[in-house]
């Protein structure tokens, strides 16, 4: 009698973040493993807006099984915000210090407890560094990357998703290069991003002006999410800007200040948080981006 390998269920875990990318590979993992084979899962930080919790029950539909969200929000923290009250900061060196909370330790976790073969993620074909960045960093992760195996880009993967009959987030319509934590804004995403936010989300901007000022005010240093990249900046010392001008610091500037930029690409939240690559020289995005110290 020959026996033949039993396949374990569900071994294949694909992340799916609430983003364009995500979504594609998490559909194109399916269609590769089978519907058996697959769990479908979010980290939910709580923070998306509301249009992506749409979005999740299209792709539900069109997967053909549920969408798991595991989360420690409602656990160690109540919201985002505690997250940077606790540490008194919105960036670090390694990424946004709400990343690393509500995304990068959720996912540890996890992996600890369950068992699999692949993990899935989204890295398109303008990402090939970061894909290999994380082979090499998280190798028990045994990643795979069916956007780079398929040669398809973010904006075909918007072409992917029409094309199946799903509308886009809200956040493609307003020509946000990614769909992370519209409910305060993203803290990685820079100045044109913010300058955006301004636009489309005042009172979200007013809220997240307002963060800035009272971790500023509990630290005694300013706590921003961006910096000015000029030469005179460099040279004075005085880089970071405030959303709104701080009354303490009169010589930082507030991004009323800054030349109107384009909205630039940012690393989707996945899992690993959203830390620059290491494998390649920062992005425009991640220069814009004050790093506490």
């Amino acid at each position: 009698m020959i026996r033949t390998k039993k396949t374990l269920l569900k071994d294949i875990v694909c992340w799916w973040s609430g983003g364009i990318t995500s979504a594609v590979a998490c559909s194109l993992a399916i269609d590769l493993f089978g519907k058996d084979r697959c769990r479908v899962v979010m980290i939910d930080t709580h923070n998306e807006h509301e249009d992506t919790h749409r979005f999740k029950i299209d792709c539900e539909k069109w997967y053909g099984i549920p969408i798991e969200s595991i989360s420690r929000i409602g656990k160690d923290y109540q919201c985002i915000q505690d997250v940077w009250r606790r540490f008194n900061s919105l960036n670090v060196a390694t990424g946004a210090i709400c990343s690393s909370e509500l995304k990068r330790e959720v996912r540890i976790k996890f992996q600890k407890e369950n068992k699999y073969k692949h993990q899935v993620f989204g890295f398109d074909i303008d990402e090939p560094k970061r894909a290999k960045s994380m082979t090499l960093n998280y190798p028990n992760s045994n990643g795979i990357y069916p956007l780079l195996l398929h040669g398809m880009s973010k904006t075909m993967c918007i072409d992917y998703i029409q094309n199946v009959g799903i509308e886009i987030p809200v956040a493609y319509k307003l020509n946000f290069k990614n769909n992370n934590c519209l409910q305060t804004g993203c803290v990685q995403g820079g100045i044109g991003y913010w300058q955006k936010m301004r636009k489309e989300f005042p009172k979200k901007f007013e809220a997240m002006a307002s963060i800035e000022h009272e971790l500023t005010d509990v630290v005694k240093k300013p706590v921003t999410m961006n910096k000015d990249q000029s030469k005179v900046a460099k040279k004075s010392g005085v880089f970071q800007v405030f959303l709104l001008p701080h009354p303490d610091y009169p010589n930082h500037k507030s991004l009323a200040d800054m030349k109107d930029v384009p909205v630039k690409p940012l690393f989707d939240c996945n899992g690993f948080g959203c830390a620059i690559n290491d494998l390649e020289a920062p992005n425009k995005t991640a220069l814009e981006i004050n790093f506490d110290t």
